[in-house]
């Protein structure tokens, strides 16, 4: 009898405890496909959208929390995945719209993340310099790439352009604008690759000839911070968040981030704001060294249900994009193999195919010691169980919006 009223005691716990959560959740929705939506929250210093990569719906999640928060003046700074370099380029794209321009600039945006190298991460780019066309001119948005190094090719078109290169006869140079008129290397910081090798040599010369640099570089500051993130590209060992922190407080002292609201599109784990194990994600080490109090940094996570992703490119023996494959169950963090805990209730709570959901309210309960939207539960693998055991989800992200029925986006290899 004693197991029996145990059995019936603790199913009764576990229902008590889900209808609280969804009859929270019920309270704190919001539908964010309509015109009219506004973002509840306006007082903070930086706030970050995150999500598995690769699904179409997405980017429209993305795009509608920048119009909502544009509308208000809220922003200054957009801050993509990816590096100064890349960053300056996509500045240049909002300017003069040059779409040979920004195709190029998305292929080459998503060689860390393939999935993001897509039509519609293009797409989002166009949408973007469309909304930003119709902000005043004191409103308009600048990008900022605090990112590690992605690729040496546009680091190099940067350098190029802030160098008045008639003042320079070395060979070191000379192969470096060579390397970028000929335009056949991969760029690839990931391996011993020969932009890798002229990069290294570049930094060697200028190291060695500073004084001889002086007076031909444009723009000291963004030359120097080129060389820095060349310098830590050449380190196999350096930690990606150190140098996405370490970038974020050196172009402080240029962008004065802590006076200016800023919007940063990250995957998911950069954006946490406790941490997970040993290795403190970006927002993590903005709050655990006082850049920000941890209620002035905003985390918003999408998570997909009912949806698919863009998984791999496929390429044929010499390289050639061929194809490509999705996936609608591993990759989604919504299978039976692989789901976020708690994501049943978002799912009951819904009330459109992409639901905004405030988690921070003070009543809220998912301060109750249980990690539900942050421990993935895996049947096969290793989870996040332990690293997370005993935490809240609001210490590590204060809105979730769930996206169903997205589609995977498609590689912009296939655009015509």
């Amino acid at each position: 009898m004693k197991k029996i009223f145990t059995a019936i005691f603790t199913l009764l716990s576990v229902y008590n405890y889900a209808q609280t959560k969804i009859d929270y959740l019920k309270t704190n929705r919001i539908d964010i496909t309509k015109g009219e939506f506004k973002f509840p929250q306006q007082n903070f210093n930086i706030i970050g959208f995150g999500a598995y990569h690769g699904s179409i719906k997405t980017e429209v999640a993305e795009h509608a929390l920048l119009t909502s928060l544009t509308k208000e003046g809220t922003i200054k700074y957009y801050l993509p995945e990816t590096d100064f370099s890349l960053g300056h380029f996509f500045n240049a794209y909002l300017q003069t719209g040059d779409t040979i321009l920004l195709k190029d600039l998305v292929s080459n945006y998503g060689m860390r993340v393939p999935q993001d190298r897509s039509i519609e991460t293009f797409q989002k780019w166009k949408d973007l310099k469309i909304l930003n066309d119709q902000l005043p001119e004191k409103d308009k948005l600048t990008v900022v790439g605090i990112d590690q190094l992605v690729t040496y090719k546009y680091t190099s078109k940067h350098i190029l352009k802030l160098l008045k290169t008639d003042g320079f006869i070395h060979p070191v140079i000379q192969e470096l604008n060579q390397m970028v008129a000929l335009d056949t290397t991969d760029y690839s910081p990931y391996y011993d690759s020969y932009s890798k090798k002229v990069m290294k040599d570049f930094v060697a010369y200028y190291e060695a000839n500073k004084l001889a640099f002086t007076e031909l570089i444009d723009d000291s500051f963004a030359f120097k911070h080129i060389i820095q993130d060349l310098k830590y590209s050449f380190n196999p060992k350096i930690n990606r968040e150190e140098v996405i922190f370490n970038n974020y407080m050196h172009l402080d002292s240029l962008y004065n981030f802590k006076e200016n609201v800023h919007f940063a599109r990250f995957g998911f784990f950069h954006l946490e704001k406790q941490r997970e194990g040993t290795n403190p994600s970006f927002f993590t080490r903005l709050i655990e060294n006082n850049v920000y109090k941890k209620e002035n940094i905003v985390s918003v996570i999408g998570y997909l249900t009912d949806s698919r992703v863009l998984w791999d490119h496929v390429y044929d023996e010499k390289g050639n994009y061929k194809s490509f494959t999705t996936e609608g169950g591993y990759g989604i963090g919504d299978y039976e193999k692989e789901y976020f805990l708690g994501i049943e209730h978002l799912k009951k709570s819904k009330i459109s195919d992409m639901t905004l959901f405030k988690l921070n309210s003070a009543n809220s309960p998912y301060t109750d010691g249980i990690p539900d939207l942050i421990e993935v539960v895996m049947q096969d693998d290793a989870s996040n169980g332990e690293a997370v055991k005993g935490k809240s989800t609001t210490d590590f992200i204060d809105y979730a919006i769930l996206i169903s029925d997205s589609k995977a986006s498609t590689p912009i290899e296939e655009m015509n």
